[in-house]
């Protein structure tokens, strides 16, 4: 995905507004001349699994919290939280982290070409509220615990050799990584209210034993330059590496992240606000913000794991909100793909595409019953862009 700046224009073009866009930096807003309606249509009427979706596509559950998975036998897990998809021959997987505390780890559900499922089992065991993480350009998934000093744990979804941690990248309360294979980093969030933004630079690429992490400095403002400083200490004990850097910069609750085309996303919960860095020009914005939507119309609430398409969309999955994902397409539309009814005391969670681009794994992680044994796990098909 190329590289691409969101929601910039100083008024919405009529096409954007026909979509249900909006815009950030205090510019005119247009209403839309469809409510709610994306480059897919509009939503429909639930399905039988409660989720509402555009013209041409169909949901199935493929995996409910302690309930097994098809026919393989294996238990899901609880609390179903961030997740990626890995190719596996002509077929595929799709690994998911466990949020609760303890116990946590990560699961994988293996599927054929047709979208079979033919296997599922453990890949982490014995961590702690595995929230997010990341996919490495080498196959491997990072899960990231979600708790003080929490740690990175490299793992393989395709079950052969044990989960590693690695501590050199730090500890802290980690939520999500992103890969960039040009400037051989790993991006990591922090979910504190005075988070940073992290990246780790291995001594050998695909190799995270040992390495550097180093935290963003930059201004106070939504725009701006930034640059990079090391981290002294990054066992954070007893200084908490978000303290250890003066001028770093703090963000509300870091979720999700993404990187494609010499940029990064990512999201801050706390303030409902989706970043984006242009790694090739060291410079920051916000890419979406809903506080300068006026009249409570923003289309993205709660915003938390992002995705990105080949096309070029981005889908960031709401904890919370309307339950929905939303996507930000090129061309500045911000609008719901899909919608969830029925779980209002859920949140969707560990959003990613088949290899292929046709298929979108997900999960609401407690369900219609609240509760983090109650989670369950959806893949959508249809004729996504790609």
């Amino acid at each position: 995905m190329e590289r691409r700046t969101f929601l910039r224009g100083a008024v919405i073009g009529s096409s954007a507004a026909a979509f249900g866009g909006t815009l950030i930096r205090g510019a005119a807003y247009a209403a839309p001349a469809q409510p709610g309606a994306g480059p897919y249509g509009a939503l429909g009427a639930a399905d039988a699994n409660g989720i509402q979706l555009p013209t041409g596509f169909s949901s199935r559950v493929i995996a409910r919290s302690g309930q097994t998975v098809g026919s393989t036998g294996y238990t899901w897990h609880s609390a179903p939280d961030g997740g990626a998809c890995f190719a596996d021959g002509t077929g595929w997987i799709y690994v998911s982290n466990s949020e609760i505390n303890p116990s946590g780890g990560a699961s994988a559900v293996k599927l054929n070409s047709s979208g079979v499922i033919t296997g599922a089992y453990r890949i982490l065991s014995n961590t702690r509220q595995n929230c997010a993480g990341g996919k490495t350009p080498w196959n491997t998934w990072l899960s990231c615990e979600e708790v003080s000093l929490g740690l990175v744990y490299e793992t393989d979804p395709y079950g052969v050799n044990a989960a590693l941690q690695r501590p050199a990248l730090g500890r802290f309360k980690h939520e999500a990584a992103a890969a960039d294979p040009v400037r051989q980093a790993i991006y990591l969030t922090e979910d504190e209210t005075n988070g940073c933004f992290y990246r780790f630079l291995p001594t050998t690429w695909g190799n995270l034993s040992s390495g550097t992490l180093q935290v963003l400095v930059a201004g106070s403002g939504t725009s701006g330059s930034f640059s990079w400083a090391n981290v002294p200490d990054p066992d954070g004990a007893p200084t908490t590496t978000r303290t250890q850097v003066s001028g770093a910069k703090h963000f509300n609750g870091g979720e999700g992240c993404h990187y494609a085309g010499d940029t990064v996303w990512f999201t801050t919960k706390g303030d409902n606000r989706v970043w984006q860095l242009n790694l090739a020009s060291s410079t920051y914005e916000l890419a979406y913000d809903d506080s300068l939507v006026p009249g409570g119309a923003a289309p993205l609430t709660g915003v938390d794991n992002v995705t990105g398409s080949s096309y070029g969309d981005l889908y960031v999955a709401e904890d919370g909100g309307n339950m929905e994902i939303c996507l930000i397409t090129p061309d500045d539309v911000v609008a719901p793909f899909l919608r969830i009814t029925g779980q209002s005391s859920s949140e969707i969670t560990g959003p990613a595409f088949s290899p292929d681009g046709t298929r979108l794994y997900f999960s609401s992680q407690r369900g219609t019953s609240g509760s983090s044994s109650g989670g369950i796990t959806y893949e959508v098909t249809g004729p996504f862009r790609v």
